[in-house]
């Protein structure tokens, strides 16, 4: 058996664009041009891998927050800096970002990780002064930065609107808008699940990331497993492409296992049959995960989402249909469909009521027996 090779692996089958050319070159385009944009779809379908691709092609640097990290105003602040210090990170950059913050009573600490670390001092009771302070510090950092050094910076907000978990009054999200406006060599990505408020921004282009057609995943499949010298026969790579969905994210996890599981075997030819045992293991061990996030969601989001593994529908609301699965009537059902929409589990009405994330299905289907 051939020894196992992490990097083969990985350089074998990293994220990538995969059938995205018409989507790199319009955001490539929206990036040139000093414009920003609202990026949609569930996860895994390769939103963050896109703008990192469009921002390459530009020589654009992405400044990443995920905001789903951000559990009130002081953590925000320091996953931004973190973020802008990580792709800022060489000693001229980070004198420029001294020499910036020290009128306002902050400095850069290096000592402790050797990786430079936005120290905030406080007054009692001045804490949400000081809070909108450095917020208004940190963003404009971005657009002196691309100045000096020439160049643009792409800020990408991941799971942006959980930031009006604690930005009630949304005074953070309308100046964060206000400077979208302003700034002129810093682009704003804005990643959610579904367009909400943001669509209501006319300078703010708002594109859909639907999942990879077969065809284009079809064609990365053969090639990736190729280069880590298996095959797939016809219905093993149809299994693949029923499984996954289009989910590109799943592609790669099931890909990764199925070679981890067959490389050096006797016969370097996939089939169907080693897919479906490679994807029952793959799920198994992401059961733990799954498990968690059903623990953290309402029962009647968790019957919900049961029903539509099983059963996807275009009429959840259909009497039939609600009887079937016991499902609640009214508003209970319809805040239901909404809040796991949102939460990017499932699609809504303009794709028809079905989960969203098929790995997710899969461990459903196969927990439910």
């Amino acid at each position: 058996m051939n020894p196992f090779n992490p990097s083969k692996l990985a350089s074998a089958l990293p994220p990538m664009v995969v059938g995205r050319s018409a989507e790199v070159a319009r955001v490539s385009e929206i990036l040139r041009s000093d414009g920003d944009f609202l990026l949609t779809g569930v996860p895994g379908v390769g939103r963050r891998t896109l703008v990192r691709a469009a921002a390459q092609q530009v020589g654009a640097r992405v400044v990443e927050i995920d905001c789903l990290r951000a559990t009130d105003y002081a953590r925000f602040l320091q996953l931004l800096s973190d973020a802008i210090l990580s792709v800022f990170s060489r000693p001229m950059e980070l004198s420029l970002i001294q020499s910036w913050i020290e009128p306002h009573a902050l400095e850069l600490d290096t000592s402790s990780t050797g990786r430079a670390k936005l120290l905030m001092q406080f007054v009692p009771g001045g804490e949400a002064m000081r809070h909108w302070e450095i917020f208004q510090v940190l963003l404009a950092l971005p657009q002196r930065l691309a100045e000096s050094m020439d160049c643009r910076v792409v800020l990408m907000f991941q799971n942006f609107p959980h930031l009006r978990s604690w930005d009630r009054s949304s005074k953070w999200e309308h100046y964060l808008r206000q400077e979208i406006q302003l700034q002129t060599r810093v682009s704003y990505a804005i990643i959610a699940t579904v367009a909400e408020k943001w669509e209501e921004q006319a300078e703010m282009e708002s594109m859909f990331l639907s999942p990879v057609a077969d065809t284009d995943l079809r064609s990365w499949l053969v090639t990736s497993m190729r280069q880590v010298e298996l095959s797939l026969d016809q219905d093993a790579i149809q299994l693949i492409l029923d499984t996954v969905q289009g989910h590109f994210g799943d592609a790669i996890v099931l890909s990764r296992r199925i070679w981890l599981e067959h490389r050096g075997g006797v016969s370097s030819q996939v089939r169907s049959h080693q897919v479906y045992r490679s994807s029952v293991s793959l799920i198994e061990d992401l059961s733990v995960t799954f498990e968690s996030l059903i623990l953290l969601l309402p029962s009647t989001q968790v019957r919900l989402l049961e029903s539509l593994a099983l059963d996807p529908t275009l009429r959840p609301h259909a009497k039939e249909y609600m009887q079937k699965h016991q499902l609640s009537r009214g508003g209970t059902l319809q805040g239901a469909l909404l809040s796991l929409e949102h939460k990017g589990l499932i699609y809504g009405a303009d794709r028809g009521y079905a989960i969203a994330l098929p790995m997710l299905g899969l461990w459903l289907r196969y927990r439910l027996g």
